[in-house]
């Protein structure tokens, strides 16, 4: 093969440059990849609205990916154009889940290694991450952490109920306060001793207290 050989490129000389056996093969592998990270995907969700439309790119992205890098190994020319196309590519939809971004990766890193040809590599490290995945993603804390939210009318009430939940919670701090005429709000930071939450009960009928409210903490608190 001399220079010219290299960068010869004609539409007709293109159509054998990849076997129907080996695209048929990379597709189904790269399918049932692409179905294992979604179920997982699916399993680990620890989000509030599940979105079904994402778990479907996870699959396509992996099929998606096994074609474009079949088709730059088998040409050089394709493989220059293909870096200045992709450049110009922009991405603007909001990533909100950190863990979602590890799904988008490992589905392209599973394209790209199936269609260089390390197929076990493929499937035994997809079946690690996975179940790297199930297990600490869906490990429960031993302490669930809470936000209560209490309404009370002045100091006293306030000291109060710190004091209470101080007494019947493991560990207790206060998040935030904002005070205002005849109300003051503040968000404690608790982590129950148990799953009984008849605390919340007591501190609402506590003198002073206007309500009291308890919410689930998965760690962002904007305050």
């Amino acid at each position: 093969m001399n220079f010219n050989d290299i960068f010869k490129s004609s539409f007709l000389e293109n159509i054998t440059g990849v076997s129907i056996l080996d695209m048929a093969v990379a597709l189904i592998l790269a399918f049932g990849i692409g179905l294992f990270i979604f179920l997982v995907y699916k399993k680990t969700y620890q989000g509030v609205m599940y979105s079904s439309s994402f778990g479907v790119t996870l699959i396509a992205l992996t099929m998606i990916t096994i074609l474009v890098i079949l088709a730059v190994t088998s040409n050089v020319v394709l493989s220059l154009g293909m870096v200045g196309a992709l450049s110009i590519v922009r991405f603007r939809t909001a990533i909100k889940e950190p863990l979602d971004i590890a799904f988008l990766f490992w589905s392209i890193a599973a394209g790209i290694v199936l269609a260089a040809g390390f197929i076990p590599l493929a499937v035994i490290g997809s079946t690690v991450i996975g179940v790297t995945l199930l297990v600490f993603v869906n490990r429960k804390s031993h302490f669930n952490p809470y936000i209560v939210v209490v309404s009370c009318d002045g100091h006293a009430s306030e000291t109060a109920a710190k004091e209470y939940l101080c007494k019947t919670t493991q560990r207790c701090t206060v998040k935030s306060k904002s005070a205002q005429k005849g109300m003051v709000e503040v968000n404690f930071e608790i982590r129950l001793k148990d799953d009984n939450t008849d605390l919340i009960n007591t501190l609402s009928e506590m003198p002073g207290v206007k309500s009291a409210v308890l919410v689930s903490y998965q760690g962002d608190y904007m305050g």
